[in-house]
């Protein structure tokens, strides 16, 4: 949620957040104040929000938050990233997650290589996504922060826009390298963001993910929000009819995704939601496992 959504009440009066737990949904709230750019330098930003953000995660907490997210966002250009927004990115991340653990919240630290316009390749990406998350490891363990009580969002590993797209296996065992390079075991869950993927290609890398890096220490799963909610707006539309079909497509993007977390999707069938109509497709219905990994229980560290 935001500043502004978790004060907010239904029409009935409830709390949006109880309305939350009393579904078994945890409440986060996304404490950063966005991006400024850096003077000096080729359009690079750093993120903005540590100015009483210890008062205000104090007051999400008792509001009934338990857990937050913080995006800091570096670009692959020509001198990018730089070691200044390395280091101011790694920075803002380490002290925002330093700050919700001494208030009971659970950091997402979000380190994203955004996917831009260039003609970069895939191991350029590698190599800088390796850059950054080398920086922002360094930076959380010189502020203290408990490893174990947090959840990483990065990016996955992705040639530039300009570039010939990269297949599946080749991100996959990009991504796999830098991760297991770069973050501890210490790290109960590594989170990706979907940035500019569409629904089917983030499903497809996520699932190919598991298979190249089986034995990986942490649970490997998911945080989109583009690749889970784009066809979902578009089926809803903001028409009270649209509502049962549009939330029946949320639950199957979500449902599909689970299953490629688990390494379990069918690829025979496209994702719901990958075609134009944005409506479903014939999906076949796959039964959930008990034996799922999960990460471990940081919400009541």
């Amino acid at each position: 949620m935001f500043d502004e959504t978790i004060y907010q009440r239904t029409a009935g009066g409830v709390r949006f957040v109880q309305v939350l737990r009393d579904a078994g949904v945890l409440t986060g709230i996304k404490v950063d104040t966005g991006l400024l750019e850096l003077a000096g330098t080729e359009g690079e930003t750093a993120t903005q929000g540590l100015d009483g953000l210890g008062a205000r995660c104090k007051a999400y907490r008792a509001e009934g938050a338990t857990f937050a997210k913080w995006r800091a966002v570096v670009k692959i250009g020509r001198d990018m990233p730089s070691a200044r927004a390395l280091s101011e990115n790694a920075h803002g991340l380490a002290r925002y997650a330093s700050i919700c653990q001494e208030n009971g919240l659970v950091p997402i630290v979000e380190p994203e290589v955004t996917l831009s316009p260039g003609d970069y390749d895939i191991a350029q990406a590698a190599f800088e996504s390796e850059r950054y998350l080398s920086n922002v490891i360094r930076a959380l363990n010189e502020h203290d922060v408990v490893l174990e009580a947090i959840l990483l969002k990065p990016s996955m590993v992705l040639p530039g826009l300009d570039a010939p797209e990269a297949d599946k296996v080749t991100v996959a065992r990009m991504t796999a390298r830098t991760l297991m390079r770069t973050v501890p075991p210490a790290v109960p869950g590594i989170n990706f963001l979907s940035g500019g993927m569409g629904a089917e290609e983030a499903t497809q890398n996520l699932q190919q993910i598991q298979k190249e890096c089986p034995s990986a220490p942490w649970t490997l799963s998911y945080s989109y929000g583009r690749a889970l909610q784009d066809a979902v707006l578009r089926e809803w539309g903001g028409k009270d009819e649209n509502f049962a079909s549009a939330q029946a497509l949320l639950l199957e993007l979500a449902r599909v995704n689970s299953e490629a977390q688990l390494g379990r999707w069918n690829e025979v069938h496209p994702t719901p939601g990958a075609g134009a109509s944005g409506r479903l497709h014939n999906m076949p219905k796959l039964s959930y496992s008990d034996e799922r990994r999960k990460p471990a229980d940081l919400f009541n560290w």
